[in-house]
């Protein structure tokens, strides 16, 4: 007869949750985020260096295409925006900014036509650690 009380409503006092079952849901919470967590932080993470990879390969690939077509190497990232190579320079995800790539710059001509040197890579401003333990400024 309890029972049948207790799911009415009926009873004397029986209203609410007592601190065990309160103790117990909070602990399978708990349990859930600890697993949910670095899973989620990882995804992340992962993310942020699969946008990192294609936009230096989008900068590479227009510095190489502005070295070809003008038979000079970009001073500045800033010369393929203007150039029309990129339609902006992208923000480095690792450090969340687009002025922290680092340029590298030559003075070795890549092409017969070539009559002057200048940016031939890019790299991430970040010092950070990848997953495969590299660090991102070495990409």
């Amino acid at each position: 007869m309890g029972l049948v009380r207790k799911i009415r409503g009926g009873g004397k006092g029986d209203s609410g949750f007592t601190l065990v079952e309160l103790m117990i849901v909070m602990t399978i919470i708990g349990i859930l985020a600890a697993i949910a967590i670095p899973s989620y932080i990882r995804s992340i993470q992962k993310a942020k260096e699969a946008v990192l990879r294609e936009d230096l390969h989008t900068m590479r690939t227009a510095i190489d295409s502005y070295t070809v077509d003008k038979e000079k190497a970009p001073e500045s990232l800033d010369d393929l925006v203007q150039a029309g190579y990129l339609k902006s320079i992208p923000i480095d995800p690792m450090t969340s900014s687009s002025d922290t790539w680092i340029t590298g710059q030559s003075d070795t001509m890549t092409d017969i036509n070539q009559t002057q040197g200048g940016m031939d890579d890019v790299h991430s401003g970040s010092e950070g650690i990848a997953s495969d333990g590299t660090t991102y400024n070495t990409w």
